[in-house]
């Protein structure tokens, strides 16, 4: 089944769902997350999304903030507690996190989000339930979905981080679809 496809069906099949998630989300952007408190909740997996969470789309690497939220989430997490799990896992993406953060785990070889897949691996790997899994997510029908099919918890990156001046019609696309999303999931609640 496409991708698109997917969106619609378990959109439309999670919509008062979606729409839950978006009413108790947390306005903020990947600074304003308590990961302690993620922890003491029973978290035992930390799960990044990279565009506009960790910096804006199409960048080589984190954010100031970004990396300041992965640094406190491994001392928070431990090593090999916290993963990225982007639709965009790219080359250089990848070598960053090789040569910056070492033992965070980049999830691929799944299908994108919405699917669960990348969710699945990951409990799979760390032996992880998958209501001991967060992830952190600027968009509701794709990593929402994803954690609704699953039943891991998500935590939506309301503020999520963009550069209109590298990648204005990216970036304007993009807000574009969370206002969207969050309009249809505010109706569907």
């Amino acid at each position: 089944m496409s991708q698109l496809l997917y969106v619609f069906l378990a959109g439309h099949r999670q919509r008062r769902a979606l729409g839950q998630l978006q009413k108790q989300a947390a306005q903020g952007s990947t600074a304003d997350v308590d990961l302690a408190a993620l922890k003491q909740r029973g978290v035992r997996a930390l799960v990044f999304d990279f565009d506009g969470v960790l910096g804006p789309h199409g960048a080589p690497q984190p954010v100031a903030l970004g990396q300041k939220a992965l640094t406190e989430a491994q001392q928070i997490f431990g090593a090999g507690h916290v993963y990225i799990l982007s639709n965009k896992p790219t080359p250089e993406r990848r070598s960053w996190f090789r040569e910056n953060f070492p033992h965070i785990i980049f999830i691929d070889g799944v299908r994108k989000k919405p699917y669960p897949d990348g969710l699945l691996k990951i409990a799979a790997l760390g032996n992880y339930q998958t209501n001991q899994i967060a992830l952190l997510d600027d968009r509701l029908l794709t990593g929402g979905l994803a954690c609704l099919d699953c039943g891991a918890r998500f935590v939506y990156i309301s503020r999520p981080c963009a550069d209109y001046s590298a990648h204005p019609a990216k970036e304007l696309f993009f807000a574009t679809l969370r206002s969207i999303e969050a309009l249809l999931a505010r109706f569907a609640a």
